[in-house]
């Protein structure tokens, strides 16, 4: 009888020590300085429904790659008269894609290392090219997220530094420019800057934090002014001028809402909701080639047996200080899907394209539409997916 009631009290023991130990560790992780300020932050509900507009489809998958193990994360796309397609990198490259689908390297953004899309810790050097854009005089504008905006020639790579990070706006420095677009009327260069904290390689920190950090800006080339149009938004990314230019959309994407700018009219320099509690968080906004919107998700918020994982977390500030010490979960958390919205020019949503499987691609940044091609564009993956045909909505 003793035997077994020292047997059992060491078990008890045991099972104490390894509760202790347990918790211990908690705590440590717990204290450890997290790099992150989150504040509460509540959704305005449960995402939508994935029916109407909304209904499960396969448009995204009648398509094919290019450029496997070449083009790593193409991002944003900008095509001239003779056919050519731009893009940039991961690496810090700027591409050209040929008409009859030959790749050139234009050149570097930033350092050619051996690093560049291998270590994110090198994209400060290596730079990393978002929003691209042709202008009227044939060259490209870069809103490179580390370095700056640029003025590249398509034929020499010879880049033209306009507005560095550091410069900033209003005394604050840029930390990760993002999106970008130019008025084909005026030739101004209408920007965002995602973070004043957070540079292009945290983009999850971003994400989760959940801060108001960024602004919708203006750099005026003839002048070379930069004006902040707005502050105080949840990283703001892709921008789009309606075909009138009386207005532009920008999507805020860490609070999946897609915002309206007013630049001409009774409601010039206000904004106003286009779309809010969105399926998913929005990343670049095109015009299509048929008169819409084209919105690129990068990740989608789908309803299951329980709500989306940052869903979860966003009202609790102390569980994300502690979740992003091991920030391999955020990966392995997002489902492999691709989405795309379709949005008409009131803003109204038209339908959305899917890949369920993501059998073609996933976490779609940009779909631009040139000579009855559609580019989806991504920011990590080692491809190019193109479809053959675009299926309206």
């Amino acid at each position: 009888g003793s035997r077994q009631s020292s047997l059992e009290f060491i078990e008890w023991i045991e099972e104490i020590t390894i509760l202790v130990a347990v918790l211990a560790v908690a705590l440590a992780i717990y204290l450890l300085p997290s790099p992150i300020d989150p504040k509460p932050h509540i959704l305005k509900g449960p995402p939508p429904a994935l029916e109407g507009p909304l209904a499960v489809n396969t448009r995204l998958q009648n398509g094919y790659r290019l450029f496997t193990g070449k083009l790593h994360g193409p991002e944003s796309f900008a095509a001239d008269e003779q056919g050519n397609v731009y893009t940039g990198t991961v690496d810090g490259k700027l591409w050209r894609i040929g008409p009859d689908d030959s790749l050139t390297l234009i050149t570097h953004m930033g350092q050619n290392l051996e690093e560049c899309g291998i270590s994110p810790e090198f994209e400060p050097l290596c730079g990393r090219p978002h929003g691209i854009r042709l202008n009227g005089d044939g060259e490209l504008i870069v809103a490179d997220s580390y370095l700056g905006l640029f003025s590249v020639n398509t034929q020499s790579g010879e880049k033209t530094q306009l507005l560095s990070n550091s410069q900033g706006a209003n005394g604050v420095p840029f930390a990760f420019l993002n999106g970008l677009e130019i008025s084909s009327k005026t030739g101004i260069i209408y920007f965002t800057d995602s973070s004043s904290r957070w540079g292009r390689r945290h983009v999850k920190l971003e994400v989760i934090e959940l801060n108001n950090l960024g602004r919708l800006l203006s750099y005026d080339p003839q002048t070379r002014q930069v004006h902040v149009l707005l502050d105080l938004l949840f990283m703001p990314n892709g921008i789009a001028l309606s075909p009138e230019e009386d207005f532009l959309l920008f999507a805020e994407t860490s609070i999946g809402r897609i915002m309206r700018y007013w630049l001409k009219g009774d409601k010039a320099g206000t904004k106003e909701v286009v779309m809010d509690n969105m399926i998913g968080y929005p990343d670049n906004i095109r015009l299509s080639d048929h008169g819409t919107f084209l919105v690129g998700i990068t990740t989608p918020r789908f309803r299951k047996f329980m709500p989306p994982f940052l869903d979860l977390i966003a009202p609790y500030p102390a569980i994300k200080r502690f979740l992003v010490v091991p920030l391999t979960w955020y990966n392995i958390l997002l489902p492999r899907y691709a989405l795309v919205l379709e949005l008409g020019m009131d803003g109204n949503l038209l339908g959305s394209h899917h890949d369920p499987e993501g059998r073609l691609t996933w976490a779609i940044s940009e779909v631009f539409q040139h000579r009855g091609r559609t580019y989806l564009g991504n920011t990590e993956l080692p491809f190019l997916p193109v479809l053959l045909t675009w299926e309206h909505s």
